[in-house]
């Protein structure tokens, strides 16, 4: 495969002109390029000394086979690729002097980009991040339900949400949105777009909290779900996750999905119970110059 064939640009608008139908074909699969690509169009480049976005498409006999975008935070994004293919945009974006913080994407391309772009650049790669993609089959609510009630979050909420997507960093390591909230920077974090509900006891008290992006090429993510810990083992994450589920598909959305931590069966056979199926394996690697 040719470097030559990946087609690069700086315009947002007019990489979903030509790739947007490739995107919204596997919604599932495609979930974050989606909202990432949709959070660039909407919002731009943060104007603090980032670099610009970059968009690239591989086009092969007048199709869309794959694209990568890097944020200007320097997250590079990409859909599925074969080995080949994966050296190859290696070679071409070093070639280039694109130098990306990050890498995300199915389990066998990120390990075979972050393999090549050592190769390429002497960058190392550290895994930070590996997880279940699930999409929704048919929903099941849970069974017996938990008593209360889901209820969309309000102005007034705020604290609290922003609250508990602290915690929920914590208990997964997330350092850098970590950073954002600390610094202020709510609307910068992966958590600023996002719809929450809470699910409340019957004396209105929140006891768990689901969120989920906007609908995007039919497809909406639940992210995250959340229940403190003293407030677990109750059913209160299947009721409000099943809750955001209910109300992604009245939305009209044709895939709903969500990302599952691999080492956690608890999670895992929870969202199997309400109806989700699995789909993929994802991964990320961040790059470092140093030894990890």
């Amino acid at each position: 495969m040719l470097p030559d064939d990946w087609q690069l640009t700086e315009d947002v608008d007019d990489f979903l002109a030509r790739a947007g139908e490739f995107l919204r074909s596997r919604p599932a699969l495609h979930n974050t390029p989606l909202t990432d690509i949709e959070k660039l169009r909407t919002r731009g480049a943060d104007a603090r000394g980032a670099e610009a976005t970059v968009l690239g498409r591989l086009e092969s006999g007048g199709e869309v086979r794959a694209i990568f975008y890097r944020t200007p935070r320097g997250r590079l994004g990409l859909t599925p690729l074969s080995a080949e293919q994966t050296d190859a945009l290696a070679a071409h974006l070093a070639g280039l002097g694109h130098s990306p913080s990050d890498v995300i994407a199915d389990r066998d391309t990120a390990g075979a980009f972050a393999e090549s772009w050592q190769r390429h650049t002497g960058a190392v790669p550290v895994p930070f991040w590996r997880t279940h993609l699930y999409r929704l089959g048919t929903l099941t609510p849970p069974q017996p339900c938990p008593e209360g009630r889901g209820r969309i979050v309000g102005g007034k909420d705020r604290e609290q949400v922003v609250r508990w997507c602290r915690e929920f960093c914590v208990d997964v390591g997330e350092q850098p949105s970590i950073d954002l909230i600390d610094a202020g920077s709510w609307d910068d974090s992966r958590f600023g777009d996002r719809h929450f509900t809470f699910w409340e006891t019957p004396d209105g008290t929140p006891v768990s909290m689901a969120a989920a992006t906007s609908i995007v090429g039919g497809m909406i993510r639940v992210d995250p779900v959340y229940t403190p810990a003293r407030l677990r083992g109750r059913g209160y994450a299947g009721a409000v996750t099943a809750e955001v589920s209910r109300a992604a598909l009245a939305a009209g959305a044709t895939d709903v999905v969500l990302f599952t931590d691999p080492a956690n069966p608890t999670s895992n056979a929870l969202y199997q119970r309400i109806g989700y199926v699995h789909v993929a394996d994802f991964a990320g690697y961040r790059f470092s110059h140093g030894a990890p």
